[in-house]
C-alpha cells in the first residue's frame, strides 16, 4: 500500500508560481511512476504530468508544457510539480498518483493505483 499526501496549494495571481509536493509512504517509492492530475468543479480529472520511477522520463500535457515541471527525489519519497506562469484556467484540485503501469506512457487515471486527497490551486485573474 502507498499513501500519498499533497501540499503546497493555495491562492495565487495569474502569472505567479506555486510548487506542489507529494509525500509518499512505503519502501518502494522508486518502483512507481508518479503522476499529477487536476480536476476543476464539474469537470473530469485530467492528466497534467508524469515522471518515471527513476526520474529519467517526464511527460507533460500540452496545456502546461513549458510552464510546469515535474521532478522527484526518491531519497525523500517525494514528487514535485513546479507551476510557473499560472493562468486562471489552471484553477483546480491537484492530485498526486502512483502506479506500476503496464504502459510506457501512463496518461490515464486507470494507469495509477494510488491517489492522494488533493490540494486546491486557485489562480485569480
Amino acid at each position: 500500500q502507498v499513501q500519498l499526501t499533497e501540499s503546497g496549494g493555495g491562492l495565487v495571481q495569474a502569472g505567479g508560481s506555486l510548487r506542489l509536493s507529494c509525500a509518499a509512504s512505503g519502501r518502494t517509492f522508486s518502483d512507481y511512476a508518479m503522476g499529477w492530475f487536476r480536476q476543476a468543479p464539474g469537470k473530469e480529472r485530467k492528466f497534467v504530468a508524469l515522471i518515471s520511477g527513476s526520474g529519467g522520463t517526464t511527460y507533460l500535457a500540452d496545456s502546461v508544457n513549458g510552464r510546469f515541471t515535474i521532478s522527484r527525489d526518491n531519497a525523500k519519497n517525494t514528487v514535485f510539480l513546479q507551476m510557473n506562469r499560472l493562468k486562471p484556467e489552471d484553477t483546480a484540485v491537484y492530485y498526486c498518483a502512483a502506479g506500476t503501469p503496464g504502459t510506457w506512457l501512463p496518461v490515464t487515471k486507470g494507469d495509477y493505483d494510488y491517489w492522494g486527497q488533493g490540494t486546491q490551486v486557485t489562480v485569480s485573474s
